[in-house]
């Protein structure tokens, strides 16, 4: 595996006062994620926390303190405060955010919400892997109003391809178990994360997913970059495996005569076609406004990033000492919001830059310029992009007729 030359990349050259000066004035964060457990009970072969460059995790408290739990929630209502803001999102993650215990996660729901005050709406989640649900859970979640993710790759045979337990035993029954379990209160179910393997056909996975009934799916391309590309793609060619897996979804859920689930990438690429803004960092130019803590309080971007090289995701700052506003002044950071003016000279001379975005951040690293790349998956997305914007057009040319 390659990693990264010793020599500043990009966006470590960025000169954020140069930017301020120009005008520019950073987004606030309005999602907040906490990493309340570092392990997980599965080994999911594919996983970018475990299986990938940083392997930052060994050396993490398996679990966030509470004392750190309540420095978390006073930082984020100093800077919800500073900044005026009326409601955020809370998501509880991993590793396994379930095995942090029920007490760690009502004390980390109910302390943001305590220091934000009344006046703020938080809205909480918790992305899980579905093995630990059980009804005392359901209960926990129901009673703080918390809405419940669930990572699930399609049916038995694609989920249990990667989705395991340390001794190979696949997860997918119990998987199943859970969500049959929070069928009984249907308004928990935030959605289903699914990550795309070619080997499993797309319409199988589709309709596996959308058993469930679940309010939203969203599609994950297996994290990769330049220097370690994701599995099947063969980035000097011109074949778009990707691409055209998440077409044959697209077919199958543009035309049922009623829509049956929303999939997140799908809605954003419609959303902006039709001149609206990205609510997502997998596309579009929207500036990213979320921000991690890890179990031992370490504040870090994005944690997609921990699959491009080891502390790329790093800041060097930490809830006992520093604020979110420090974040907010790093050109790392800064890059992640400054919309077209962080795209590779390739991408701004793009057709379909706005609607793609450069693709997500995460996936553009090459050793020596950086993140200042297209996506490994340019040629994906943009086949992608051309065959909605083409059923889209198509559609709202009959409708004029």
């Amino acid at each position: 595996m390659a990693g990264r030359t010793d020599g500043l990349e990009w966006p470590e050259t960025l000169d954020v006062d140069a930017l301020r000066a120009a005008g520019w004035r950073p987004v606030p964060f309005q999602q907040f994620i906490l990493k309340v457990h570092s392990r997980c009970n599965l080994g999911c072969d594919y996983c970018y926390m475990y299986e990938m460059a940083d392997q930052g995790w060994r050396s993490r408290p398996r679990r966030m303190s509470p004392a750190i739990v309540d420095r978390a929630a006073a930082r984020i209502a100093d800077h919800v405060h500073t900044h005026g803001l009326t409601g955020i999102e809370l998501m509880l993650h991993g590793g396994e955010p379930l095995l942090a215990g029920p007490q760690l996660i009502r004390q980390a729901v109910t302390a943001v919400r305590a220091a934000v005050g009344d006046s703020v709406t938080v809205r909480a989640i918790v992305q899980t892997n579905g093995v630990l649900i059980d009804d005392g859970f359901i209960r926990l979640f129901d009673e703080l109003g918390v809405s419940v993710g669930v990572s699930l790759d399609g049916d038995a045979e694609g989920h249990d391809r990667h989705r395991r337990h340390g001794d190979g035993r696949g997860s997918h029954a119990e998987v199943r178990a859970g969500l049959e379990r929070l069928s009984a209160y249907p308004h928990l179910l935030a959605g289903l994360l699914s990550t795309i393997d070619l080997r499993n056909d797309p319409r199988t996975t589709y309709e596996a997913l959308i058993s469930f009934g679940p309010p939203a799916v969203d599609f994950l391309l297996p994290h990769g970059n330049w220097e370690t590309p994701p599995p099947f793609l063969e980035v000097s060619g011109l074949s778009t495996p990707y691409g055209d897996w998440l077409i044959a979804v697209f077919d199958r859920w543009y035309d049922a005569p009623v829509r049956e689930t929303r999939v997140r990438l799908f809605g954003e690429i419609i959303r902006m076609l039709l001149g609206g803004a990205s609510q997502t960092e997998a596309v579009g130019l929207s500036p990213s406004a979320l921000v991690v803590v890890e179990t031992d309080g370490g504040i870090e971007q994005v944690d997609s990033l921990k699959s491009a090289y080891e502390g790329a995701a790093g800041t060097g700052l930490h809830i006992l000492r520093d604020d979110f506003d420090a974040a907010l002044e790093l050109p790392s950071m800064a890059a992640r919001q400054l919309g077209e003016q962080a795209l590779s000279g390739q991408c701004r001379a793009c057709t379909v830059r706005r609607v793609c975005g450069g693709g997500m951040y995460a996936h553009r690293y090459r050793s020596g310029s950086g993140f200042l790349n297209p996506s490994v998956y340019c040629r994906d997305l943009f086949r992608l992009i051309a065959h909605i914007h083409g059923r889209v057009t198509d559609d709202l040319t009959e409708g004029r007729r």
